[in-house]
């Protein structure tokens, strides 16, 4: 315990130039590899996030794991996002790897049973909605739980359908 009030100027120089190395590393891995990186698309983008920052923490504070060692930490995982994001084009792997968006609400009608395949909560959907900025459940065209875990409102401003495009993956049930 009375670690935790130690100081000393070489372990501060030591943790500054690891985080500087570890840093400059992660900004040339996302240049390199594209914004994707750290978009929250998939799952396994989540992971990449997850990856990424317990890699950086851990080669920072660890007096275990060298500069090297976490640049390699990097680089692997990026690798590895890199690698899935290329499997995801062939669709039995993307539908290995990736869930489908879920229909919450079609038109004003709640589907019990998708909110409890989606494991969300009434209260959840509750306020999303307001989020959204629905007054009356008449407004709303469909409610779709997204694969990132966003939910997402379709308004019924127009007349008109959604758009095929923009439901096609969408599991009604």
């Amino acid at each position: 315990m009375e670690k935790w009030f130690e100081f000393s100027w070489s372990a501060l120089f030591a943790i500054s130039i690891t985080a500087v190395g570890i840093y400059v590393a992660v900004i040339v891995m996302t240049r390199l590899c594209g914004k994707r990186s750290f978009s929250k698309m998939s799952s396994f983008d989540f992971a990449m996030t997850v990856a990424v920052g317990s890699i950086l923490a851990t080669t920072i504070l660890s007096k275990t794991v060298s500069l090297l060692d976490g640049v390699v930490g990097i680089v692997v995982v990026y690798l590895l996002q890199m690698g899935a994001a290329l499997a995801r084009r062939n669709d039995a792997i993307k539908n290995m790897m990736d869930n489908k968006p879920l229909l919450l609400m079609d038109g004003e009608t709640i589907l019990e049973e998708n909110l409890k395949k989606g494991r969300v909560a009434k209260s959840d959907l509750r306020a999303k909605l307001r989020e959204a900025n629905v007054t009356e459940l008449s407004e709303v065209k469909a409610v779709i739980f997204e694969t990132t875990g966003d939910i997402s409102v379709l308004h019924k401003e127009h007349e008109r359908d959604v758009e095929d495009f923009l439901m096609e993956d969408v599991m009604r049930s």
